[in-house]
Parts: C-alpha cells; structure tokens; sequence
C-alpha cells in the first residue's frame, strides 16, 4: 500500500493587516425619564462613562478612537495600504528570504514590493516588515497576492503564497452638460458653460477639498462658484464644505478660447475636447481620496457658412438719438471665398443709417472683418437689433441675422449713464 509522504510545515509565518484610520467610538445610549423606576439611574452612568462626551452623553458619537474591526470599504481614488509581515516561528536560521507582493486587478498585474532583494538570513522569532501603498485608479475586483519564498539550513528551498481579494467601489456619481454660449438663435459665440454634477454614493460625508476643470490647451477657464461679498470671495457652498451621503453639487466653469486661437473660427469651431475634472476630497479622519475624469468632449457648434458675432454695443441709448454697433463677420469655411453684400432693413423700431446693399469685398476661408455700424431707436423699451442681411454673389446665397442683440432705449431727458 502506497503511503503519500506527510505535508511539510513552513517555518516562516505570513500575516497582511491593512492600514486604515481608526474611527471614533459609538455607543448606543440608554436612558430614561426621570419619573420612571430607574430615575437619574442611566442619566448618571452615562455621565460617568468615559467614552461619552461631557455634556453630549445622549449623543452616539464619542470622543474615544477605535481600531477597525473589519477589512472596510475601498474607494476608486483612494490610497490602499496594506502592513505585510513574515515570522520565523521555527527554531531555527532561515536563509535568502523574499516577500514578494503583487497587486491583481481585472487588466494588469502591479508589483508593489519596496525591494526586491532577497534577505540574507532571519533569526528565530524574528520578522520581516514591509508596508505597501497603492492609489486605486480601476473599480471592481482586486487580489493582493503574497509570495514568500526562503531556503531552510538543510538547504532545501520553499515556497508558498496567499491570496486577499478585495472590491474597489465608485465614491462620486459624476455628470456633465455643455452649454454652447448663444445670445439668439443666429449668432453663437465661443465662450463655452460646463455643469458638472457631483453626487456622494458613499455611506459618510465627504470633505470636497477641491473641484476644478482643468481646460484643453486651446481654452481659459474661469470658475462660477463664487461671488464677492464686501471685497472677499466667498464660495457659493456656504462655509461648510461637506458633501452627506447621495447628496448631489453642482459646479459651474466658463471656459472661453484663447486669443490666438479664438481668431481661428474654422479651429474653435471643430473642437469637441474641453477638458478633464480633478477632483478631491477627504472623509473620515483625513483620509484622502481623489478622482481625474477623462478628457470631456462636447458637441462642436454649428456656425453654418459665415458667422456674425458683436464686438461692441452700448447697453443703454437715447430715443431718437443715433448709436453705434460693432460686427464682426467671419468666413467659417475653410476652402471657400465669399464676395459678400450687405443689406440693412429697417423693423418698426430699429433704424439703420447709411447705404444697404453696399459691397463689403472678398473674405477669404478662415477669415474675419469688422463693421461699424449706426442705428437709431424710434420706440422706448427694451428693443431688438435685426434687420441684417449678407448675400454671397458666388453661391447667391442670403443669410438673415435677426434678434443680434437687445438695448434698452429711454428718453432724451433721461440722462444715459456712460
């Protein structure tokens, strides 16, 4: 009868704690009416626990600090660290020891090792200690896999490994819109809004230390989520920082183009990558988290052919009194020359003054000319600017700009502030 040989015991003990902030002590409180039997009887012992906080017994939270009890949640963006420790519980000198450890996740294998030298020798009672860090960047699940190998002083050589498999949760429900800036239905500008949606799908507030847009290179970007109050910036969020549970923030950017490429209209006009969010946050303790989206795209604005956009106009002008305007034209096509005719048309109560249908010229792809322009109002009120027309004598085809732009017309009397 075949007799399989018994398992040999390892002489070298594995042990992987990982490290987190402890937590602040709960304590579920027991009290009573003082007309009841017991009296001040829960009152007082509450009172002199130690782990309840003076005058706030009744409260759960307490100010004594507890050590994890369980392995806990890790965050996508958080930093997973992890204590790995190798004893020699044996008798005797254990040679050429090397505690390798490897981080599995579902598309790459990591090696997060301090070192990857064997160690001479480890005496009897005695250990090897490695602490290991690793910001989480996939979602789902993770292995932390520990390799131990040594050879004994009968010169045999060992080997064993043990597997940790754990989950990486999502923290932050992240949504974006895009707001293409219009002042009406004809005319786009290229300043562009972003609206970005932040919800808490953890189970503990969040301390939201900083979101910011962090623009393509094409792009500035100035943030909406403050307003000056008496010379001081003060964020719209209040004083108090912190995101509750499944509670959503919203943010607001405006990012506009650059000076040379803003020239470009036929470039602005083609581009659909804005930018990505860097976000981050603390919980707990301090416990620092952060999250960098990928690069947002948009849709990309329709100028059509030509696009006629305002440089100048007052906000404010007298009845009956002429003002002046600024337009400025540009060919959004990237092959095509346009010899372009302007015409102007007068509406119950925009007048324009001087020559329609006059000959602007030749403009070239990609290029862009400016107009001044006079107008007179002959009806009070808030009035619309329309009445444009530019005709391309090659194609002969007619665009129409109408509702360019509003201005409050008042009375001569009434003195317009410059």
């Amino acid at each position: 009868m075949e007799v399989n040989p018994p398992k040999q015991e390892h002489l070298l003990a594995l042990k992987v704690m990982r490290l987190t902030k402890p937590t602040l002590f709960t304590n579920i409180p027991v009290t009573c009416e003082e007309k009841d039997l017991p009296g001040d009887l829960f009152n007082q012992l509450m009172r002199d626990d130690p782990s309840t906080v003076n005058g706030a017994e009744i409260l759960m939270l307490g100010e004594m600090l507890t050590l994890p009890q369980n392995f806990g949640n890790i965050f996508l963006g958080e930093t997973f660290s992890s204590y790995i420790s190798v004893h020699n519980d044996s008798n005797q000198v254990v040679k050429d020891i090397l505690v390798k450890a490897d981080l599995q996740t579902s598309s790459q294998r990591l090696n997060l090792s301090a070192s990857n030298s064997a160690v001479a020798e480890l005496k009897p009672d005695c250990c090897i200690d490695d602490v290991i860090h690793h910001e989480v960047k996939e979602i789902g699940t993770h292995i932390l896999v520990c390799a131990v190998s040594y050879t004994t002083q009968g010169g045999e050589k060992m080997y064993f490994r043990k597997f940790f498999k754990f989950q990486v949760l999502k923290p932050l429900d992240v949504k974006t819109k895009f707001y293409n800036a219009e002042s009406d239905l004809s005319s786009v500008t290229d300043e562009v809004f972003l609206e970005a949606q932040i919800q808490n799908i953890t189970t503990s507030p969040m301390f939201m230390e900083k979101v910011s847009l962090e623009p393509s290179i094409m792009y500035n970007v100035a943030e909406l989520n403050s307003v000056n109050q008496a010379g001081e910036c003060v964020t719209t969020f209040g004083s108090r920082a912190y995101l509750q549970p499944m509670d959503t923030r919203q943010y607001l950017y405006c990012l506009k183009p650059k000076k040379e490429f803003a020239e470009k209209a036929g470039i602005i006009k083609g581009v659909t990558v804005i930018g990505k969010l860097d976000i981050v946050w603390k919980t707990n303790l301090g416990e620092r988290g952060r999250l960098q989206t990928s690069q947002l795209q948009r849709m990309a604005p329709g100028y059509g052919d030509v696009r006629l956009s305002l440089e100048a106009i007052p906000d404010t002008v007298n009845l009956e009194e002429p003002f002046h305007i600024t337009c400025k034209i540009t060919n959004c096509s990237s092959e095509r020359t346009m010899d372009l005719v302007l015409e102007m048309c007068n509406t119950n109560s925009i007048h324009w003054c001087g020559i329609s249908g006059r000959q602007l010229g030749k403009l070239h792809p990609s290029s862009s000319l400016c107009l001044a322009l006079t107008l007179l109002s002959s009806v009070q009120g808030l009035q619309s600017v329309s009445g444009l027309r530019l005709t391309d004598t090659f194609l002969k085809r007619t665009y129409e700009y109408d509702d360019i732009a509003q201005v409050c017309v008042v009375s001569s009397a009434i003195k317009v502030e410059s």
